[in-house]
């Protein structure tokens, strides 16, 4: 009788997603993406731990796991954790509806190597896997964006005077508008108080927020305070 040879693979991506749906669409992708590795998929912490519990050390390789964040009976950030320590070499990554920075930060703690957003196309997510598998970090766009904002944002924090990119002097006038808005009133309430017109503040404000090198309100403030004003 012929035997029939056993199936190799070279190890399981584990998959832990609640929602039955998504759970099945990333089963597709990480089978198409991977296909010479058993994909395992659960959707809940504890099924994923006891499944972990059963891998042989030494024996059983595990390449790859996609944590959802928010599951049923506890937080994937768990599992992340377990994983990062007993299979140090295996890459994980979150895929999630969380696109805050507590999330991301804790998930990045706990040993994620890569932040993915459920919500993205379909391609965006298989290019991420990809390059997760060539060694590479890998987030969605947004979450990219918001590390860069988070890293800027504390380095601006930490930033001496001598250290801020030049900024051009305030004109009198405009250090009156600056003020004002950094004691919170709008830019309606501003005019009024000064005797201008709307349109004639709001374009103070341009020429300060440009001038100080800002692009929003609450960084204005932020400089307003530093010089003393509001």
């Amino acid at each position: 009788m012929t035997q029939v040879a056993p199936v190799l693979t070279e190890g399981f991506i584990l998959l832990v997603e609640d929602q039955d749906r998504t759970r099945a669409w990333l089963t597709a992708m990480l089978t198409s993406g991977f296909p010479s590795y058993r994909i395992i998929a659960h959707g809940t912490r504890a099924e994923a731990v006891e499944w972990l519990a059963m891998l042989r050390p030494g024996t059983d390789s595990l390449y790859m796991a996609l944590v959802d964040i928010g599951l049923p009976d506890g937080s994937g950030i768990d599992i992340i954790r377990q994983i990062a320590v007993e299979w140090p070499d295996a890459i994980v990554a979150v895929a999630t509806i969380y696109d805050d920075d507590r999330h991301l930060m804790t998930a990045i703690a706990a040993g994620a190597r890569g932040y993915l957003l459920k919500g993205d196309p379909p391609d965006i997510l298989a290019g991420c896997l990809q390059r997760l598998a060539r060694g590479e970090p890998a987030t969605s766009p947004a979450i990219a964006l918001r590390i860069l904002a988070h890293f800027r944002d504390a380095a601006e924090r930490h930033m001496g005077a001598d250290d801020r990119p030049h900024q051009q002097s305030l004109s009198p006038r405009e250090t009156e508008v600056l003020d004002l808005l950094a004691r919170g009133l709008t830019v309606a309430e501003a005019a009024a108080r000064l005797a201008l017109s709307t349109q004639t503040v709001s374009s103070y404000v341009r020429t300060i927020y440009s001038k100080l090198g800002v692009s929003n309100r609450a960084q204005a403030v932020v400089e307003a305070r530093r010089r003393g004003l509001g």
